[in-house]
């Protein structure tokens, strides 16, 4: 709330990953911008900042216990890199790990080349791969006839895959790809909000393949901001810091030292006389003349519920994974790490859902003559793991280990990540649900935003996004602009 005696207002950020720190972090800026003087609050509710990104640093390994890395075409993440100076720690993929395996009865396949977000682009490697029956390629080659959708409005990545390539190639290839970052159903996850790139294809060529083609042989001119990539890593499809993904947060906490901190959980948000209050866990209130509210959907309803159709919130979907990262010494492992890992379809019956060859992804991540691998448990439909203790997770996932790469060796020393409730899921319809949220906000808690995971883009670089789209929306509702 605004101070009288000397005119500055308040904004609160609620929570404190890395969409909240990105808020805080791009609303100064925006406030200066607008000439506003205000105080900045961070209020979260743990004993730790940065949500899902944790970094363990263990004998000389760098370990992700959340995410592993962000998209390098997704420019967000690399301005908030520049912003923070922080470009010379920006590590890429080790190019000579280029291929990517799937399993497929229970062995590993090397994926076709020339794949495309589960899309073939290359004709001769897609019709010689073993993965897909000659009736399954028949039927993918359909695409190049099939006319585009008629119908307007959001369909599940389920559907439109097996509409456009049908049922093999989604079970095999596309569904473990694009599946895997959300962790969910494809026949329920939006088209819309996942990969709206795909619908533009069809409209535009009428054909996925020829689209998707179209697009990787005329891919856009490099951006400006590209150029702040070391030059050895600027084709990287990934990226990430030598030391860890916590580079950034501590680079955020370090531009924020002159926010306030509160650890509080809020309870309750009610509007006043044109400004806000906070109620805390604690009986404490703030008083805020805007509030960002960055935290997952199921924790941002109990403070909505007084605004009209936000009762989604609160049902929406959420998919709890664990990480479990197993080191050895390189030459006890008989399996080459010559890639960077596999997917698994559900077909499989797996308990793993994919394996990253993490040491031979990214170099950095090792000591010299160590390996480290990080195995992935859970997806929508599939929670059962989460009733298992630490020592029957990793016992399960040796197991698959063993039977898909033969690995018997005990390792140095494994670590078991649960990320409970922390995969969004993006159900059909879901952007239309997020503007018909926005428009309320604006008529019932003007000065009230939101921002997220669990809005247009689980990624991090999708998260920084939307969290300096806040803080511009902030900053100019205080500036009343």
């Amino acid at each position: 709330m605004e101070n009288k005696e000397n005119g500055r207002k308040h904004v609160v950020v609620v929570g404190g990953g890395i969409s909240g720190l990105s808020a805080a972090f791009y609303l100064k800026s925006a406030l200066a911008g607008r000439h506003v003087e205000a105080d900045i609050s961070i209020v979260e509710k743990s004993d730790m900042f940065g949500g899902k990104i944790r970094t363990l640093h263990r004998d000389g390994f760098v370990i992700e216990q959340g995410p592993d890395s962000f998209l390098a075409r997704k420019l967000p993440m690399i301005e908030l890199t520049r912003d923070l100076g922080l470009e010379r720690e920006l590590t890429g993929l080790n190019p000579k790990a280029n291929k990517t395996y799937i399993v497929h009865k229970g062995k590993l396949h090397r994926m076709p080349r020339g794949l495309s977000l589960g899309v073939p682009t290359e004709i001769k490697p897609f019709m010689t791969t073993n993965l897909i029956s000659p009736f399954g390629k028949a039927r993918a080659a359909m695409d190049y006839v099939l006319p585009r959708r008629k119908e307007t409005g959001d369909e599940s990545v389920g559907d439109f895959f097996e509409r456009r390539l049908g049922k093999e190639v989604l079970a095999n290839i596309a569904e473990p790809i694009l599946a895997g970052i959300y962790a969910g159903d494809t026949y329920k996850l939006s088209l819309e909000a996942t990969f709206p790139q795909f619908h533009q294809v069809e409209q535009t060529y009428g054909s996925l393949i020829k689209g998707m083609t179209a697009g990787k042989l005329n891919p856009p001119p490099p951006s400006k901001l590209s150029e702040i990539v070391p030059h050895k890593d600027r084709s990287s499809v990934f990226l990430t810091y030598r030391k860890g993904l916590v580079t950034v947060l501590e680079g955020l906490r370090g531009a924020l030292q002159d926010t306030t901190d509160i650890k509080a959980e809020v309870k309750g948000l009610e509007r006043d006389n044109g400004s806000y209050k906070l109620m805390l866990d604690e009986g404490d209130t703030l008083e805020a003349d805007a509030v960002i509210l960055a935290l997952p959907a199921y924790a941002m309803a109990p403070l909505l519920k007084t605004v009209p159709d936000t009762g989604w919130l609160g049902e929406m979907d959420y998919v709890s994974v664990a990480n479990v990262v197993l080191a050895f010494d390189k030459d006890s492992l008989n399996h080459p790490l010559d890639g960077s890992g596999f997917v698994i379809p559900r077909t499989e019956g797996r308990f793993i859902t994919a394996c990253t060859w993490t040491s031979s992804k990214w170099l950095h991540t090792a000591p010299e003559g160590k390996a480290l691998i990080r195995c992935y448990v859970g997806r929508s439909g599939d929670q059962d793991w989460k009733s298992l203790s630490d020592d029957e997770i990793v016992s399960r996932v040796r197991h698959d280990l063993l039977e898909l790469m033969g690995i018997r060796e005990e390792p140095l020393f494994v670590e078991v990540t649960r990320l409970n409730r922390s995969m969004p899921q993006y159900q059909v319809g879901h952007m239309e649900r997020i503007r018909r949220l926005r428009e309320r906000l604006v008529a019932d808690l003007p000065g009230t935003f939101v921002t997220g995971a669990a809005f247009e883009g689980v990624g991090i670089p999708d998260c920084v996004r939307q969290a300096k789209d806040a803080a511009e929306a902030a900053a100019s509702y205080l500036a009343g602009v």
